[in-house]
């Protein structure tokens, strides 16, 4: 029923893989919407661009979960070892690079007292690791009600978490172009709509438990219990419209946005929280995400295999994904540079209308071979390895 090479899940690998690949992507179409005061797009070319480019990946960071899911979930040991394995693998790494780019981009001395109360902001995709260290915390405690739980009480679960994947959306036409609050990192975050039980005093409203990232988790459990082997024809006719739809509400939600502000003449350009709203239908909590990741899950699931390339380059690159993540955007930051001076900005640009596309895919592969190659090869140094990409 699953595909192993010395025991390992070759999917999970190409999963990993595959996600570590489809960050780097995303955070590749970033300079194209985000510049200016904070939010900046060029031409109409680079909002259809960046919409179709930066919605296809977003299931990215759900198939990083997804795979922990799998994998750890319900746990295969006590509490205690589960903690210190998963510590032990995560923490290390993560204080150092958190270390590193606190030193290279901004203020180090305010970066390190952001350090004090959260990652730093300079660094926005150290979020991630809080987030996974957090669903580490519950895992215990679910994993009881998961070694026992029937198909149709997962499927009822995983259910309301696909509603709940809605709420966002919901807010947004009902809210309208919500505000945007600044706290004191100066990173934006719109004012929420309140729905179900939440108020000024009460966030926690009747959804509130069931949202987010815990969907990804049942979803990996889901997967592990009662999905075997499908069939290319019944797989494909699942992953196909889904990932369709998927692509389409995010793109669509990005779009939208860009039009109503760009009042049909571009450039347009505001205040970062102006991004954070165009983000708003894309974001890692919505349906558009979710059915995507599902996708890319039943594809994964069928892979089958293991080769020479297997053996020699994909699962050495899986087993240093998380020192990938830590490390690519110097790499990113650096190379987009380099890209977009060379080859222009915009329809202006050596390639015109391809400009932009280009670059993302540059982008993207040079960042993601580059993190790769420095990733394994400093796994492979005996003690400090595991310190550095984990």
């Amino acid at each position: 029923m699953q595909t192993t090479v010395n025991k390992r899940e070759i999917w999970l690998d190409w999963m990993r893989v595959s996600a570590c690949f489809l960050v780097m992507f995303t955070h590749s179409c970033e300079p194209f919407y985000l510049g200016g005061e904070g939010s900046l797009i060029l031409t109409r070319a680079d909002a259809f661009w960046v919409a179709i480019l930066n919605s296809i990946p977003r299931a990215c960071v759900a198939l990083f979960v997804f795979a922990s899911s799998y994998l750890q979930f319900p746990l295969h040991y006590s509490t205690g070892e589960f903690f210190k394995k998963r510590a032990l693998r995560i923490l290390p790494p993560f204080v150092l690079w958190s270390v590193v780019y606190a030193l290279v981009w901004g203020d180090p001395v305010q970066n390190f007292k952001d350090l004090l109360l959260n990652f730093n902001y300079a660094a926005g995709h150290m979020w991630f690791v809080y987030m996974l260290v957090g669903l580490y915390l519950i895992m215990p405690l679910l994993s009881p009600w998961a070694e026992k739980v029937g198909k149709k009480e997962l499927q009822i679960y995983l259910g309301i978490w696909l509603f709940t994947t809605i709420i966002p959306l919901i807010r947004l036409l009902v809210g309208g172009a919500a505000p945007v609050i600044y706290g004191p990192s100066g990173i934006p975050n719109a004012a929420k709509f309140p729905l179900w039980g939440e108020a000024s005093w009460n966030s926690y409203g009747v959804f509130y438990y069931l949202s987010g990232f815990v969907g990804f988790l049942l979803l990996g459990l889901y997967f592990r219990k009662f999905v075997g082997r499908l069939s290319w024809g019944r797989t494909l006719a699942i992953a196909v419209p889904s990932f369709l739809v998927g692509v389409s509400i995010c793109a669509g939600g990005f779009l939208s946005g860009v039009w109503a502000d760009s009042h049909g003449s571009f450039p347009v350009e505001g205040p970062v929280g102006l991004a954070a709203i165009w983000e708003a239908p894309w974001l890692n909590d919505t349906f558009g995400v979710a059915l995507m990741t599902i996708a890319w899950a039943l594809v994964f699931h069928k892979i089958e295999g293991g080769g020479k390339f297997t053996h020699k380059v994909l699962v050495p690159v899986s087993k240093a994904s998380y020192g990938m993540y830590l490390c690519h955007l110097l790499v990113l930051g650096s190379v987009s540079g380099w890209v977009r001076g060379w080859l222009g900005l915009g329809v202006d640009g050596r390639l015109g209308i391809w400009t932009t596309p280009v670059e993302i895919l540059c982008i993207a592969v040079v960042s993601f071979v580059c993190s790769a190659v420095f990733s394994v090869l400093v796994q492979r140094i005996p003690k400090v390895g595991k310190l550095v990409v984990g």
